[in-house]
Order: C-alpha cells, then structure tokens, then sequence
C-alpha cells in the first residue's frame, strides 16, 4: 500500500491501518514520495541534456555519453540502445550488477512494449504485462541485493 507523509493512498491514517489485526503480515518499504509525470519529463529532459554535453566534451572520440553518475547517496546509471533509447536506474551506492539490470529492463521492454501493436514510440508505455515483468524484475534484484556479475 503507497503511504504517502501518515496518511494511505485511500486516506486513512497509518497508525489506524496498522492497528487493525486483519492487514497483517505487513510489509513496509520507506521511499521518496513518487514523482508527478511533469517531474519525470522535467528531469529526463534534464538529463538528455546533460547526456548530449557529455558526449560532446568527451576527450575520447565516438563517446556514448554519461554511463555512470556517482554521488554519496545514490548513484545513477544509463544504458543507451542502438536505437537510441535510454534506460536510467537510480541505485544505492552500494549496489552491483546494475548493468544486469539495464540489460534485462531493455529485454522486458523489447519483449512486452515493443511487439505490442498498440505501443507508439516515444509515448508513455501503457502496457500491463511490461509493469508487471517490470516491477517483477525490480523485487527480484531488490531481494537478491546483487543484480549479477559486475557493475
């Protein structure tokens, strides 16, 4: 269930939910609030931007751009397709195998969006079996702490 400050996503307050012995076993995962769909194109757009500077300014000719970007909190890695489309994951610090999981994120993609005849290239994925596969993928690697070899 999404909580967002103390209240649940149908508006009832945590500590009444969480009295309630018929919501148990309870799993409670903390997190940021989730973003607004202007949030998300305001930052991908941000990041584009600063992917294209990346690759222009690289001393190394033919650069793909910003693969990996590290801070003391997060870091935030991007796969970029063949065709051009971009993957980002924000990760803790201390996570491997992120590579693995760009690599299995686009299988998902290429799998459930691209082969379905009512998916349009460049608009939101509204695609139910993609965001189940997905969020299947993410507890998986989440559980395993690890996504595979290197990182």
């Amino acid at each position: 269930m999404d909580v967002n400050g103390k209240y649940t996503a149908d508006g009832k307050e945590v500590l009444e939910y969480l009295g309630d012995p018929a919501h148990y076993p309870v799993s409670i995962r903390f997190g940021r609030p989730r973003l607004t769909s202007n949030e998300k194109l305001m930052l991908a757009s941000m990041f584009h931007s600063l992917f294209a500077i990346g690759s222009q300014l690289s001393p190394e000719q033919g650069s793909s751009g910003i693969e990996m970007l590290e801070t003391d909190t997060f870091k935030l890695h991007c796969f970029q397709t063949l065709t051009g489309i971009k993957f980002v994951v924000l990760a803790d610090p201390r996570q491997s195998g992120i590579d693995s999981l760009l690599r299995k994120i686009y299988e998902i993609y290429s799998d459930f969006a691209l082969k379905n005849p009512f998916y349009s290239l460049e608009m939101p994925i509204r695609c139910e079996l993609f965001d189940q596969n997905l969020k299947l993928a993410l507890e998986v690697a989440e559980k395993a702490g690890t996504f595979g070899p290197g990182s």
